[in-house]
């Protein structure tokens, strides 16, 4: 398996090689204008997958492009694809994709692929971006998620979220439901003259429209559901509050969910490739301009919840994000002063439980300040 991953690297770094050489024989019948054109607007050109026209991904990748552009320096061109589900795909074998918003639990079906090899090594992340919390919407006769058993349930068209993370979600619940993939508008109309559809389920960043403009008839309401342990491995714990949706939600309460993490993930490429200088550009850049992201109006409002040194359940960060939040870490802490006893809890945190990933973070940081 390690050779295969070897040989998988050499092919994809030789394929670079033979683009920038039919990009290089382009050039020479150039003028020496053009052909400095064609360099200067490949060099440090990010290629990220975003998804579907109708979705959040393409909105965060499309505000992610306008706060790193750089002209020459640095340039991100967001992709409109087949959705977040097939994103992987483009990452993996698509040119000209250098990164991908995908969900956190695609990992989970790649390790079932037996034709798809080592992927946790192949696949990296450099952060989570928003969470997508799992709303299960019910008619008034289901009381629980186990009253759900042999019902339809709506999980939205092929493509989706919610078509991709739902079912995985209630697989590992231990509830083998009916799976359904119409239109959710379609769906919820049944839902609401009938018992066609017992629940739907949306996998988005709340507050959600359908449950904010529309009048629903009583007893209609919103499911909580479980961490469990099976669950713990991809998602993280949420909340929908009476805040985002006052009709359905009495206030001061509130429902306890799941939500999936949206990672902006890469391929694994060596430190010595072109590929990896681009991303270790990029994310130079994303730490320098994060703040605006923040903080100036019209940005997405899921942008001031971003935490760039937050783990994402499963899923090896990669490389070079490490060793910049390393880095950042110790700027902010006196390391003469503690011994390096601050930097070592922030290294436990950005590696949680792998102490030789620990460790080798630390001795690249002393390497590093050694040659300063």
């Amino acid at each position: 398996m390690r050779r295969l991953v070897v040989c998988t690297v050499a092919l994809l770094s030789l394929v670079s090689c033979l683009a920038s050489a039919a990009w290089a024989q382009r050039a020479s019948r150039l003028g020496s204008y053009e052909a400095s054109l064609i360099g200067k607007t490949n060099e440090n050109t990010i290629g990220l997958a975003a998804g579907l026209p109708e979705g959040a991904p393409l909105r965060f990748a499309t505000e992610l492009a306008r706060i790193v552009d750089d002209g020459a320096n640095m340039r991100v061109l967001p992709i409109v694809t087949r959705g977040v589900s097939e994103n992987i795909q483009d990452l993996l074998y698509l040119r000209g994709v250098d990164a991908a918003i995908v969900y956190g639990d695609i990992l989970d079906q790649l390790k079932k692929d037996s034709k798809v090899a080592n992927i946790e090594r192949r696949l990296n992340y450099i952060t989570h971006l928003f969470p997508s919390e799992l709303h299960v919407f019910v008619r008034p006769e289901i009381k629980s998620l186990e009253d759900l058993a042999g019902k339809a349930v709506n999980f939205n068209t092929v493509g989706t979220a919610a078509a991709y993370s739902g079912p995985i979600i209630f697989e590992r619940l231990g509830i083998k439901v009916t799976p359904q993939f119409l239109p959710h508008p379609v769906a919820m109309s049944e839902m609401s003259r009938g018992d066609k559809f017992s629940a739907v389920v949306f996998v988005s960043s709340k507050p959600l429209d359908p449950f904010v403009r529309r009048k629903w008839p009583e007893g209609f309401k919103f499911l909580p559901v479980p961490l469990t342990e099976k669950l713990e491995e991809y998602y993280v714990p949420a909340q929908l509050e009476a805040a985002d949706y006052p009709e359905l939600i009495p206030e001061g309460q509130s429902i306890q969910t799941v939500a999936v993490p949206a990672v902006l993930a890469v391929f694994g490429w060596p430190r010595t490739s072109d590929r990896y200088r681009r991303l270790t550009r990029f994310i130079d850049y994303l730490f320098e301009r994060l703040p605006r992201l923040q903080k100036e109006a019209g940005y997405h409002p899921k942008w001031r919840e971003l935490n760039l040194a937050a783990n994402v359940p499963g899923w090896q960060r990669f490389r070079a994000m490490q060793t910049k939040l390393v880095a950042v870490a110790a700027s902010k802490s006196d390391f003469r002063a503690d011994g390096g006893a601050a930097l070592a809890k922030e290294i436990a945190q950005l590696a949680p439980g792998d102490t030789a990933e620990q460790a080798r973070l630390l001795r690249e940081f002393l390497t590093t300040q050694r040659r300063q």
